[in-house]
């Protein structure tokens, strides 16, 4: 950051400087960790003179200890976009009102969660059901870390419950789907051309004022390539909306080329299963049982308010974990080929 001309490229500095600020936090935070446990040590000892240190020394240690395993959380995320932001979309899958219902609890759990992590959350675009719920919904979720967290969300959410648009009142089992992409400003090696593109405008049917609900300020734009659509009705102009949106277009299309790239690699390894990803990640019973599970990892928890009020911490950390684990066993398998050779 010191040499001479790196303020000239303005956006590369930008990028250095945000990278430099999160390693420099970190190392802050490791630093005082390793202080704090070397005071332990001598509390202990005071501790078994005097047992009035019992209390201090407990609540020093428990400190430490919730610290060190933030610490451990930050040494998971490992890939290329994993310390940046995420744009997390929500849409209703199978099962009529109720899945419409069951996708708008969806977002709601997903966006309490970027709040009760200290994340900036901006609701981008919202398509409401016709009797109830939401047919989908966008969301940005801008902190350090946000893509990394919100990668193992991605996939299909199973609500079993009584239904409450049921007059008999009996079990239904309704589906989400959660797609999350990586922000990014631009792509290398993407090119997205004019001509691919064609875009739409509207009037907004969300909140926003006056000014949103009449006028043609929502945006609506499809990559006729690929299919994908993306729109954005947050923004009071015409021409924000479409920032917002091509800003959507470009981490969904990187994300549909991290998909295919994953899905060759296990194509050629023969675990073509283990990026299904239409596949259904987690179960969330509330009848007849309570239980919520995630079938990758086996992590449950019982208390489904908790979770479905945004406490998805233990499903993160487990699926990183797991993540971990296999992206070790694969750096082993290859450095024990290398060895053979």
């Amino acid at each position: 950051m010191g040499a001479p001309g790196f303020w000239e490229d303005q956006e590369r500095a930008a990028r250095t400087s945000a990278e430099h600020a999160r390693t420099s936090r970190r190392l802050s935070t490791y630093r005082e960790l390793e202080r704090d446990i070397e005071d332990l040590e001598p509390l202990a000892e005071l501790t078994e003179d005097d047992p009035e240190f019992a209390a201090e020394f407990d609540e020093q240690l428990a400190g430490v200890e919730r610290r060190l395993a933030e610490l451990e959380e930050q040494r998971l995320f490992s890939g290329r976009y994993d310390a940046g932001g995420a744009l997390v979309t929500v849409n209703a899958g199978a099962g009529g009102t109720d899945a419409q219902d069951w996708a708008e609890m969806v977002l709601r759990m997903e966006m309490r969660w970027a709040e009760r992590r200290g994340f900036g959350v901006e609701l981008l675009e919202l398509s409401p059901g016709e009797e109830a719920g939401i047919k989908s919904a966008t969301f940005l979720v801008r902190g350090e870390n946000a893509y990394g967290l919100y990668a193992s969300e991605k996939g299909v959410h199973r609500l079993v419950r009584l239904s409450p648009f049921d007059a008999a009142h009996r079990r239904h089992t309704s589906f989400a789907g959660v797609e999350v992409s990586p922000v990014v400003d631009e792509i290398a090696g993407i090119e997205i051309n004019d001509d691919d593109l064609q875009i739409d405008t509207y009037r907004a049917s969300g909140a926003g004022g006056q000014h949103v609900n009449k006028t043609d300020s929502a945006v609506r734009v499809t990559h006729r390539p690929t299919g994908i659509v993306v729109q954005c009705q947050n923004e009071r102009s015409q021409s924000s909306n479409k920032a917002e949106a091509m800003t959507m277009l470009r981490s969904k299309l990187l994300e549909l080329e991290e998909r295919r790239r994953r899905e060759e690699i296990a194509r050629e390894k023969g675990e073509a299963d283990d990026v299904n990803f239409g596949s259904q990640i987690r179960s969330y019973v509330l009848h007849p049982y309570a239980m919520v599970k995630d079938h990758r990892t086996a992590h449950e928890v019982g208390d489904t308010d908790r979770v479905l009020g945004g406490d998805l911490d233990g499903f993160a950390r487990a699926y990183l974990l797991r993540s971990a684990g296999r992206s070790a066993s694969a750096n082993y398998g290859r450095r024990s080929e290398a060895h053979e050779d």
